[in-house]
């Protein structure tokens, strides 16, 4: 069923971001937000899992890492923490 809404502007522009970060289209994430809304037992059951554990790598730097393109280099903590020694 269409139906249309009228939607603040800056409630419009967090869910596009939304919507962006997560590969999801808008009305993805407007579906998702009013199923948690009217059954919040069940979308406690999905929030377990966290969303960066269910990032996927691109598949450019999926083969790349794959390839052992990646050495390993030089610890980045180190050179932050080398970096602020210097200043």
């Amino acid at each position: 069923m269409k139906t249309t809404i009228d939607i603040p502007e800056a409630l419009y522009k967090k869910a596009k971001i939304r919507a962006v970060e997560t590969g999801q289209t808008l009305k993805q994430i407007v579906l998702t937000s009013l199923e948690k809304e009217l059954n919040p037992t069940a979308a406690v059951a999905e929030e377990t899992v966290s969303y960066w554990a269910n990032r996927k790598l691109l598949p450019g730097f999926k083969e790349y890492w794959e390839s052992d393109g990646i050495d390993g280099g030089p610890d980045s903590t180190r050179i932050i923490s080398e970096g602020r020694d210097d200043r």
